[in-house]
């Protein structure tokens, strides 16, 4: 990730194209930090969200393995992200539910077509 800071006067500072009021050295390092957290949270919503859409791919396409494999895989995701902040817990979960019973509904319908 390249970084870009560069002072225009004493109450302007510009971090990676964004403008920022910060007059004190504290300041300035709450600025540089707040942008490396923004940056990691949009790479962990991504990811996050990739993880949800390929279960949901793999729901819809009928393949229960693969369905199963990814859930067990997105719920440690979406528990870590809940744990991190970046997602609500109540989120996540309902994440997990509603997916879970997509899983279980797949399951059980051809057992109950036989």
């Amino acid at each position: 990730m390249v970084v870009l800071m560069h002072v225009v006067s004493a109450a302007v500072v510009i971090f990676n194209g964004r403008i920022s009021l910060a007059n004190t050295k504290q300041a300035k390092k709450r600025v540089r930090q707040a942008e490396k957290h923004r940056a990691q949270n949009t790479s962990r919503r991504s990811m996050m969200r990739t993880y949800v859409k390929k279960t949901i791919h793999a729901i819809e396409s009928g393949d229960v393995g693969v369905a199963k494999s990814l859930f067990i895989k997105m719920t440690s995701v979406l528990d870590t992200m809940a744990g991190g902040g970046l997602i609500h817990k109540n989120k996540a979960a309902r994440h997990k539910s509603r997916l879970s019973q997509r899983i279980k509904a797949m399951t059980e319908a051809p057992a109950a077509a036989v």
